[in-house]
């Protein structure tokens, strides 16, 4: 259950750990002072660090970057403030899936946590009554973090493309009113989320024979009140099909059928198994045999949709789900949509479809300057005969710190690419849970912080002995004892 929604949420309750979680950070501040050197080319200043995407996995790694006092970076998002992530615009669930007690953002700092802001927020038993965490809630939680930590969030700023030049990543940014802007970093973080490598995928027989106004994929912005009275089809077995399905239903649809390929509604989650601390910890560090066998076996599991969701479309009769049912075809039969599947027609006023996304950088406009040189894993790993797996060979085959790899080593582009870091969903079959699942996000973010640190450490190993060999600075300064 949600907090109760007579309770407002209490200011001065947020007020106190906001100073608490700022009291914290100073206790524990140390070392105390930034360490990169501020570099700049032709009078432009360079960032260490850019980071695209202001969701909770942007945001938690600028956090990770300050602890480690490297402040010399800038978090950019296409969309407003405060409409960062799905939470307020395409997720449709009712809360989050994750466990009420999930910790990641905070990275292991008490008053920064979902709880201690809950708390503060709606009072102590309300956390104890609760089951799960409102979305809502969250994307609150998330605004008060950003805004806590003071970090450096540009929004209205849509990534458009980056090239390599002397050295340097050139990132070209453009805002709401198309104006142009650009930024040089020595490294690039990608925290897109989950279609960050790739694009939501709507069958061809769908995009191909339906007029535009009849469907929507489940990521789009969806006019659910125009879907009153309406028949309703959704296609797919996700959670996020059944959220579509429940929104249109309790939005005054007239009826929703669910169609699935699958023979059986996927009933276990792996990601409930997945949070362990080995796995989140010390996946990466597998074989690559067995990280493929880990993540073959998950993908093929799926996540079903959680029990709540489940029974939120139950309640309504005029709900039916149909397994083994797959959609075929499509088109329109005067003002009808005719869905043809292996049960025979079926005909509806408007489908909603919820087939996930295509895992391909090449249908990312902003990575087409590199997607060809990035090796995948169907080119640095030969599955066991009968493990073979199309989708998981798609992925980028990733570095130790989220980093690209090039194809071929001889790339002109390999030095450019040890500098992006794919903190994405995409990351996934090299790395695990990370940034954009809340599960996997502390041990994630961390990895990546290191990841970073190392790397701009030892990029400037001479810089910093030269610093060393100049350093005069005196700590004895008197000879005579101070009462002498």
């Amino acid at each position: 259950m949600a907090a109760d929604s007579s309770a407002l949420p209490s200011e001065e309750g947020l007020a106190a750990l906001t100073a608490a979680v700022r009291r914290d950070l100073a206790v524990i501040g140390y070392p105390r002072h930034d360490w990169t050197p501020n570099f700049s080319r032709n009078g432009e200043p360079v960032l260490d660090v850019a980071i695209i995407g202001a969701g909770q996995g942007g945001l938690a790694t600028a956090f990770a970057l300050q602890r480690g006092n490297i402040t010399n970076v800038r978090i950019f998002d296409r969309a407003a403030r405060g409409g960062e992530g799905p939470w307020i615009t395409y997720a449709r669930m009712i809360t989050l899936r994750t466990p009420k007690y999930v910790t990641g953002p905070d990275l292991g700092i008490p008053n920064l946590t979902p709880r201690a802001w809950y708390e503060a927020t709606y009072g102590v038993q309300a956390w104890e009554d609760l089951d799960k965490i409102p979305r809502g809630d969250w994307q609150a939680y998330l605004d008060w973090y950003r805004d806590t930590l003071g970090l450096p969030v540009e929004n209205d700023r849509s990534f458009e493309h980056v090239e390599w030049v002397d050295g340097l990543l050139r990132l070209t940014f453009r805002d709401a009113a198309g104006r142009e802007y650009h930024h040089l970093a020595r490294k690039l973080v990608l925290a897109t989320g989950i279609e960050g490598n790739g694009a939501w995928n709507v069958p061809a027989f769908i995009r191909e024979n339906l007029p535009r106004e009849r469907f929507a994929h489940t990521s789009e912005d969806i006019d659910f009140a125009a879907l009153r009275g309406k028949r309703i089809g959704v296609l797919g077995a996700g959670a996020s099909a059944f959220d579509n399905a429940a929104t249109a239903l309790e939005q005054g649809a007239a009826s929703v059928a669910l169609c699935l390929r699958r023979r059986v509604i996927p009933s276990v989650n792996p990601y409930r198994w997945m949070e362990n601390t080995g796995f989140l910890a010390h996946f990466p560090s597998l074989p690559d045999t067995l990280r493929w066998q880990f993540m073959r076996h998950i993908y093929e599991l799926n996540q079903p949709p959680p029990q709540d969701t489940f029974w939120r479309c139950r309640r309504h009769p005029t709900f039916s789900y149909h397994t083994g049912c797959g959609w075929t075809g499509a088109e329109m039969d005067g003002d009808e949509v005719v869905v043809r599947t292996p049960d025979g027609e079926k005909r509806f006023d408007f489908v909603i479809i919820g087939t996930g996304f295509a895992t391909d950088l090449n249908l990312r406009p902003e990575l087409a300057s590199f997607a060809g040189s990035v090796a995948l894993w169907r080119d640095r790993f030969t599955p066991p005969d009968g493990e073979e797996s199309a989708l998981l060979g798609a992925h980028a085959y990733l570095g130790d710190a989220y980093q690209f790899q090039p194809r071929d080593p001889r790339d002109p582009l390999a030095t450019m690419l040890a500098n992006i870091h794919n903190f994405t969903f995409g990351a996934t079959p090299s790395m695990g849970l990370s940034g954009a699942s809340i599960s996997g996000m502390r041990f994630g973010v961390e990895r990546l912080a290191r990841g970073l640190g190392r790397d701009l450490f030892v990029a400037d190993g001479a810089w910093h002995l030269d610093n060393l060999l100049s350093y005069v600075t005196p700590e004895l300064v008197s000879l005579d004892p101070p009462d002498a």
